[in-house]
């Protein structure tokens, strides 16, 4: 399987991505942000189509109106630069509406024929990547995990207290919508391997999976990032193995099922006598 040129990129893109899809997963399921997740994962999207309206490269639009639209989401967020759901579906619905517009821009252009491209951005091609596109997007997810490392502690004081963080000095607002902006990197960068459609299920699945196992919150985030980047090599191998099977499909189904098997540990635990007693 790995003297294949395409196997080695989607591995090298694939595992990086996870990486950091666990771990902003984690976060995101303990702030209440997994809609936030959705969300940002259609705005990259349709920042695809921007990008293709305007003649330009195509993570010039995911990126650029990805993080445009995060920040615009903690600005409209609370003291912890969080948004509410409302908030952020209006936000979603708006981002939508200027989707179709863009769209039908598009169909009265010489560059109609970028719709193979936006399809890829929509359910995902992480084998039709090249080899600068994997190193490239192994080295963003690669930075937001890393800034996240940096950031853990406080955010995850903020989080959990975000009174007791700013009696301490922690800028709670600051690290919201440093968090949202992180997301919306990975978000922005996962798109393009996984698709918007499938992205919220390896930010939600692994994430959600460790959450059932554990309430320590380093042992958590390692799970999470386990999890997904298992899922990732396991869905990146079957897909190989049944070339009918699209991979962004096999990679979310192996984490989903992460998350069922989690579930029914969590539910088995709950049922045994000894745990009762205890």
């Amino acid at each position: 399987m790995f003297s294949h040129d395409f196997v080695r990129d989607a591995y090298i893109a694939g595992t990086p991505i996870a990486l950091a899809c666990g771990l902003i997963g984690w976060f995101a399921v303990l702030r209440a942000q997994v809609f936030a997740g959705d969300a940002l994962s259609h705005v990259a999207f349709v920042g695809a189509i921007a990008a293709a309206v305007a003649g330009v490269d195509e993570r010039v639009g995911l990126f650029a109106f990805t993080l445009a639209v995060a920040l615009g989401i903690a600005a409209l967020g609370g003291r912890r630069g969080e948004a509410d759901d409302a908030a952020i579906g209006i936000v979603f619905a708006w981002v939508l509406g200027v989707g179709v517009l863009l769209l039908a821009v598009l169909a009265t252009t010489p560059r109609g024929s970028a719709g193979v491209t936006l399809a890829n951005t929509l359910f995902g091609s992480i084998f039709s990547l090249t080899s600068g596109a994997s190193l490239l997007a192994a080295a963003v997810a690669l930075i937001v995990a890393c800034a996240l490392c940096v950031m853990l502690r406080p955010l995850l004081l903020s989080t959990l207290d975000g009174e007791l963080a700013t009696v301490r000095g922690v800028p709670v607002r600051a690290l919201g919508a440093a968090f949202l902006g992180l997301l919306a990197a990975v978000t922005a960068q996962s798109t393009q391997a996984v698709g918007a459609l499938l992205l919220l299920g390896l930010l939600a699945a692994p994430a959600g999976a460790a959450h059932l196992l554990t309430a320590r919150p380093y042992r958590g985030l390692a799970l999470a990032a386990g999890i997904a980047v298992a899922s990732m090599w396991g869905g990146l191998a079957l897909s190989y193995a049944v070339p009918s099977l699209p991979p962004s499909s096999a990679i979310i189904g192996f984490a989903a099922a992460a998350y069922v098997g989690a579930a029914l540990w969590r539910w088995e635990r709950a049922r045994s006598p000894l745990h009762q007693t205890t």
